[in-house]
């Protein structure tokens, strides 16, 4: 089973950019459907993900802002995020799940694998 940790996080200015990282071991990522969940009051909310076809699927609140890719050499996940806001401010979680061959919904239970987050503080 594939192990998950995350990096990138930080502080930055509305407008300003980060780039997630989420190094696999243990495992290669090409084989799971992966995402990205941030933290919201009473439950994690996907922001993007990817499946292994590889089909991709963003929230509204982050789509043309944000970007989910897999680098198989590496074998990590990224989450390039620009034109960031305020409310972009959170913990956010890298997940996978072998299951999947595509997406599937959003519910973070579809997800079995996770790993400890990173956090994102944007200010205005």
């Amino acid at each position: 089973q594939v192990q998950l940790v995350e990096s990138g996080g930080g502080s930055v200015q509305a407008g300003g950019s980060l780039r997630l990282s989420c190094a696999a071991s243990g495992d290669t990522v090409r084989r799971y459907s992966m995402a990205w969940f941030r933290q919201v009051p009473g439950e994690r909310e996907r922001i993007a993900a990817l499946g292994q076809d590889p089909s991709t699927d963003y929230a509204d609140s982050v789509k043309g802002r944000f970007t989910i890719s897999r680098d198989n050499d590496k074998n990590t996940l990224y989450l390039q995020m620009n034109s960031l806001k305020p409310e972009d401010t959170s913990m956010y979680y890298c997940a996978a799940d072998p299951r999947w061959y595509s997406i599937p919904t959003s519910r973070a239970y579809n997800y079995n694998i996770w790993g400890q987050g990173t956090q994102v503080t944007v200010s205005s």
